[in-house]
């Protein structure tokens, strides 16, 4: 049972990977010559917060079901460097048709880095591969 309220969190350790220019195709693209800087990148953030979120959902999935993310409103208010902990908290603000709907926050050291909402589905894994695969075929 999931209960309106009901908190997850998710703790990571913010790698060279995980930040805007480790993630940028500029340096493997010598054609462009973007700026990107070592500080935790906006979709790594966003990625911690759907972790907690779909965590939380676990709880109420059939054994055949898995969450996907549907929605994203999230600001990304400071930067994080690399080796700093940052960590995300989802809590659960209820069923919304077929969304379950989330605040989310992020925080390092610091303080504050990320706030907003999300919201997620729970569909059938069987279904959802149809759907993937029915994208691998050209129109």
């Amino acid at each position: 049972m999931l209960s309106v309220g009901q908190t997850e969190q998710v703790t990571y350790v913010v790698t060279k990977e995980d930040t805007a220019h480790g993630l940028s195709l500029t340096w493997k693209d010598e054609r462009y010559s973007d700026t990107y800087l070592d500080v935790f990148a906006t979709i790594r953030m966003i990625a911690l917060m759907e972790l907690a979120c779909g965590r939380l959902l676990e709880a109420v999935q059939q054994p055949d079901e898995l969450s996907v993310g549907v929605e994203v409103n999230v600001q990304h208010l400071a930067p994080t460097p690399v080796g700093a902990t940052v960590t995300a908290t989802a809590t659960y603000l209820g069923f919304d048709g077929k969304l379950h709907r989330f605040r989310v926050e992020a925080f390092d050291p610091a303080g504050k880095i990320g706030a907003g909402e999300h919201a997620r589905a729970i569909v059938q894994v069987e279904r959802l591969l149809a759907g993937v695969q029915k994208r691998l075929t050209p129109r």
